[in-house]
């Protein structure tokens, strides 16, 4: 979880502008929006209080990804978080609050998740069986090709979240470059672009959307004080630095197309050039 939300709130000015205020309502595919499960919500209260500031962030569907295997192994299985999103989409509706959730999973890299995944014991974004969203390990590199390869058979793309955050993944830019060509997606955090976890991350996300390897940007919300939902800002500045379309296809369109279980469409700025 970030620890402060300075470059969310400095930016909020910004959903004031003409091309936030006639973008399409956002789909955000990781977000940490389920009560008791992780490290997110710790009520039921807290977990409505981010869904209505997803929804004042013109969120319209959100994919809840409590974190799954690592720490959480014994706290997140696909039953406890398919039931849990049941009750709060309950909640939203008997409050008003229009909002969909949809089951997913933030999954630790784990050497047996091909297996758990026929064993529907981890989650796919939507629980759709077409997207795996991986959280890597921050002080290693792991080379998970053979992992890519192995689930594309079965039909599953991996999704990379918050790569910009990960230094030894970073550092190998041909291995992942490969990756991408097999057709892994990254997935960059919104505050990231606004500087909210540091310069460096902040550097890297804007070279990776620059190089083209970026195919959706999501908020990885876990509280609507400390860590609240800033996509709208997102969008404005991708808008302001590559234009209205790439924008759109980074937050509504490649995030809806995950939500429906389908293909994603390739987000090339310079035709996936080198950034490092």
């Amino acid at each position: 979880m970030r620890g402060h939300n300075s470059g969310c709130r400095e930016h909020r000015v910004l959903a004031e502008s003409p091309s936030v205020r006639t973008a399409s309502r956002f789909v955000d595919l990781h977000c940490h929006c389920l009560p008791y499960l992780d490290d997110g919500p710790a009520s039921a209260e807290d977990a409505v209080a981010l869904c209505k500031a997803l929804v004042d962030d013109r969120v319209c569907t959100v994919v809840a990804t409590p974190h799954q295997l690592g720490q959480f192994e014994t706290r997140t299985n696909a039953k406890k978080i398919r039931l849990m999103a049941q009750f709060l989409n309950r909640e939203l509706m008997d409050r008003g609050i229009d909002l969909k959730v949809l089951p997913g999973a933030e999954i630790r890299l784990d050497e047996r998740l091909d297996r758990l995944l026929a064993w529907e014991e981890v989650l796919t974004l939507a629980d759709m069986k077409r997207h795996i969203l991986v959280e890597f390990p921050s002080n290693v590199f792991i080379n998970i090709e053979s992992l890519v390869l192995e689930l594309r058979s079965q039909g599953i793309h991996l999704v990379i979240a918050h790569p910009e955050r990960n230094a030894p993944l970073l550092g190998q830019p041909q291995v992942l470059r490969r990756w991408l060509n097999y057709g892994v997606t990254l997935q960059i955090t919104a505050a990231s672009l606004m500087g909210d976890f540091g310069s460096r991350a902040e550097r890297a996300a804007w070279k990776l959307i620059e190089a083209g390897w970026v195919a959706m940007v999501a908020t990885d919300a876990h509280d609507h004080r400390s860590d609240p939902p800033c996509l709208t800002a997102a969008f404005e500045l991708i808008t302001a630095g590559f234009g209205r379309d790439l924008a759109h296809l980074l937050c509504v369109d490649n995030p809806s197309r995950v939500a429906r279980g389908e293909r994603l469409v390739p987000a090339s700025v310079r035709d996936r050039q080198e950034v490092w």
